[in-house]
């Protein structure tokens, strides 16, 4: 199996967001994850400009630092193209029905965006509402650019499936949209306004985090019959055969902010979880998938129990558990890190925690010591033993766990001493989201480092599920 980063939807505008976890929508895909080879079509023969533009990308290559504006540009090229050479498909047409108005309505807010190249509240006033006759006008008159973000989700749809029969996906719902995004803007009746969630100060974030995202209100959504929790949900289970979701305590409170507050002053805002719940274990049934809550940071311990009444997993991580692996309960997905915590190369070097000073992140250097000395103990380290050294250990003694799910990190698996996403971090400060892994994940598939981790993981695995 393989666990996704989100494949969420971004606004297609410069700059391109760099987060999955701040997307435009959760329910369509975004067109960078795109494979131009695999587009029907896409031959030097048939379409010579698709080479240059192929160059030009693999040529981005040569540096970690993912330029996702030109990515972007370049990609649009090559799709553009390929678009003008589109004659029709009995599929895509399928497609388009089997989504209807809220495709049309993704699509058509992406060529607005297009066209006044900001969020949606800066739009001339008439196109501010989804439901405004100028809205339809529009779309009407610029039908042949929303048919192409149509073709767009429908090529996406079209990867997805195929990657999905070579192995087993779980893909990954973010907890919240951007608020000047397409579904802020579909159901921007049923957001609170002038509030976004967030968390508040713990051990690893001593200053709160504020996540940008706005909030359902949860009346609202319940006015609504929960439609805009049920597309998101049903969106995310396509295709895949399990789903992980962000900060799962949503279902239960979030940490509201108000605008102008700092992360320290919010307060928490409680929903209806047995209805959530409910409806979460319905998709997951019609889908077929299962789901693991990602239920790390303050969680109330009556949440806990709901979430294991409901069947969803729950997760145990290395660096937050004082007891061994092997102590872990059964129903759960275990690893070692996350995308917003140190790498094994990160917490040993001591790199991790020298970063954080240097962003003036108030860290909780106690607590990282602890972490590290934890290691050394369990996994029976020298103190001066080589980073490769550490990454193997932590992975053995992580294969212990009875976990229905254990899981490698990619960084880890690479050996980098960078984690993907700082928290408490603006891209001014820290390139989140936008280092690459320092070789092609072909390179790593015959790496040492890698086929080690894979030899640890490899215990056990009758019982488990290794990702």
């Amino acid at each position: 199996m393989m666990m996704l980063n989100p494949l969420s939807a971004a606004a297609p505008t410069i700059p391109q967001q760099a987060s999955p976890y701040y997307p435009a929508s959760r329910r369509f895909f975004n067109p960078l994850w795109l494979n131009i080879e695999w587009i029907s079509g896409a031959t030097a023969e048939k379409v010579p400009h698709l080479e240059e533009l192929a160059r030009a990308g693999k040529a981005l290559n040569r540096d970690r630092f993912i330029h996702r504006d030109t990515v972007f540009k370049l990609k649009m090229d090559a799709l553009e193209t390929l678009w003008r050479e589109f004659s029709g498909d009995k599929e895509f047409d399928r497609y388009c029905g089997e989504h209807a108005g809220d495709l049309d309505l993704f699509a058509t807010f992406c060529t607005l965006a297009e066209q006044y190249r900001c969020g949606w509240h800066e739009w001339p006033e008439e196109y501010r509402h989804p439901n405004s006759g100028s809205v339809a006008e529009f779309a009407r008159e610029n039908r042949r650019r929303v048919q192409f973000h149509k073709w767009l989700q429908w090529l996406l749809d079209l990867q997805l499936q195929r990657c999905s029969k070579e192995i087993a996906l779980v893909q990954d719902l973010p907890i919240g949209v951007d608020p000047d995004g397409a579904d802020a803007w579909a159901w921007q009746d049923v957001f609170a306004k002038k509030i976004s969630v967030g968390a508040p100060p713990d051990r690893f974030n001593t200053q709160g985090q504020n996540w940008g995202l706005p909030p359902f209100l949860p009346h609202k959504l319940r006015a609504v019959g929960y439609e805009p929790f049920i597309q998101t949900i049903r969106a995310a289970f396509r295709h895949c055969g399990g789903l992980r979701i962000d900060h799962v305590m949503g279902l239960f409170r979030l940490f509201w902010i108000p605008t102008g507050a700092a992360a320290t002053e919010g307060a928490y805002v409680r929903y209806d979880s047995h209805e959530m719940l409910a409806i979460l274990a319905l998709e997951s049934q019609r889908a077929g998938a299962y789901v693991v809550g990602e239920d790390l940071g303050t969680v109330e311990e009556e949440a806990h129990k709901k979430l294991a009444q409901y069947g969803l997993l729950s997760y145990r991580l290395l660096w937050f558990e004082k007891d061994p692996p092997s102590d872990y309960p059964c129903n759960t997905l275990a690893a070692v890190t996350t995308h917003d915590l140190p790498t094994v190369a990160g917490l040993w070097s001591g790199s991790d925690l020298k970063r954080q000073r240097e962003l003036h992140l108030n860290p909780n250097e106690e607590s990282t010591a602890e972490i590290r000395d934890r290691l050394i103990s369990m996994a029976q380290l020298s103190p001066q033993a080589a980073a490769a050294d550490a990454i193997i250990g932590a992975y053995r003694l992580l294969a212990g766990a009875p976990s229905r799910i254990v899981t490698a990190a990619l960084e880890d698996a690479a050996g980098v001493e960078e984690r993907p996403n700082m928290p408490a971090t603006m891209e001014d400060q820290n390139p989140n989201w936008s280092l690459a892994l320092p070789k092609p994940i072909e390179d790593l598939m015959s790496s040492e480092l890698p086929m080690q981790i894979a030899s640890a993981l490899r215990r056990n695995a009758s019982s488990t599920q290794r990702a």
